[in-house]
């Protein structure tokens, strides 16, 4: 399995907006392609005076899947997000393979 990473930092002032626009419209249309099992949304747990940075992760079935994504449905999702938000966001995207998932045998509340 792949984990797509999107790291975005996103202007203060319009980062609340920002990602209910993305929950809503863009990661809904990114998962309706079909390369993708799910998608999480978590914030970096750092302090910024220039914006608040998100990860988000979108589980891929294999690199072939990725590799059509990204030629046939990024770059219109893309720029619908660079149309609506230019100048107020930085992203870089990175690809995780997933080597193994280890798995606790006992927890504790």
């Amino acid at each position: 399995m792949l984990v797509y990473n999107v790291t975005v930092k996103v202007n203060t002032d319009i980062h609340e907006e920002w990602l209910e626009w993305m929950k809503k419209t863009h990661i809904p249309e990114v998962l309706a392609t079909g390369y993708f099992s799910k998608c999480r949304i978590s914030k970096l747990d750092i302090q910024e005076d220039d914006g608040v940075t998100y990860a988000i992760q979108y589980d891929c079935f294999s690199i072939e899947s990725l590799n059509k994504y990204m030629s046939l449905n990024a770059p219109a999702l893309q720029k619908k997000t660079l149309d609506r938000y230019s100048n107020q966001f930085v992203a870089f995207r990175t690809v995780l393979q997933v080597i193994e998932e280890i798995f606790p045998t006992h927890t504790k509340s």
